[in-house]
């Protein structure tokens, strides 16, 4: 009976502890999340040419795709012009081809031996993760700036108000988030640079056009329509274009699609935890 009661009070105690820890231990762990985010950010800043690069094809998509089919009329867009319509799937599209080549990082940090400092230290694999899709999401930020400042140009009618703002951002980051950690889940799984960029290059197509980025989900035929509502891209890209726009109802709601990416976010970063100390065999 008296060691039944002494193990019960060494649970309490134990249960204590770890709740009295609990605060520290999160904290630690955003620290070094945010460490690791802070790190990929530094080598924007010193190699910025790479966003404008990237930015040049979704300004042709606007400026000459998108122009020409607003002219044309050709895909029904409801009470919205089709440079409306278009661009905010524009805006998902950067943010997606700039995310889907994150993994490649991962190689060259393996070849480099950075790798090994990482795993050596004691950062969780999960910080290591999340704080590279939070820098995916940074680098996603500055491809909305470009987009915007197009998109002004252009006269789309865009929603300036700062809840709409502010939830652009957060689609962004969640939406870039979710496609670097596929990434890397990707470069786990190969582990060379040549299989990842041809890999990178055969899903990146699919993914934007089995979506709604530059026409709506129900012109597709059937069995494509089941393909773009498993594809996280649609529920961005429906996010982006409620939140963007003064008159764009929501298909989805805009609950289901953050739903949607933060459920993929999550999945992805357990998985690629997993994966991640496998990138140094």
């Amino acid at each position: 009976m008296r060691s039944q009661e002494q193990g019960a009070r060494l649970r309490g105690w134990a249960d204590t502890a770890y709740y009295s820890n609990l605060p520290s231990a999160v904290a630690s762990f955003l620290y070094k999340t945010l460490v690791i985010t802070e790190l990929e950010v530094r080598k924007l800043r010193h190699d910025s040419t790479d966003l404008f690069t990237r930015a040049i094809q979704p300004a042709l998509w606007l400026l000459v795709f998108g122009q020409v089919f607003t002219r044309t009329r050709a895909i029904p867009t409801g009470n919205l012009r089709y440079l409306d319509f278009m661009a905010p799937g524009i805006l998902s599209q950067s943010v997606l081809f700039i995310s889907i080549f994150y993994g490649l990082s991962i190689i060259w940090e393996r070849d480099l031996g950075v790798v090994h400092k990482f795993l050596a230290s004691p950062t969780p694999r999960t910080a290591l993760v999340l704080g590279k899709a939070l820098s995916a999401g940074v680098r996603g930020l500055a491809q909305a700036v470009i987009i915007y400042a197009l998109s002004l140009a252009l006269g789309v009618a865009i929603d300036w108000s700062p809840l709409s703002l502010a939830g652009v951002l957060l689609v962004v980051v969640l939406g870039a988030g979710s496609f670097s950690v596929l990434s890397l889940v990707i470069a786990c799984l190969v582990k060379t640079r040549e299989r990842f960029m041809g890999i990178g290059q055969m899903i990146t197509m699919p993914l934007f056009f089995a979506s709604n980025a530059i026409y709506p989900v129900s012109m597709m035929p059937g069995w494509l329509q089941v393909i773009a509502h498993v594809n996280p891209l649609t529920y961005e890209v429906d996010a982006l274009r409620t939140l963007m726009l003064d008159a764009s109802p929501s298909t989805y709601g805009i609950g289901l699609d953050m739903g949607v990416l933060l459920a993929a976010l999550t999945v992805l970063t357990a998985v690629a935890a997993k994966l991640y100390p496998s990138v140094v065999v």
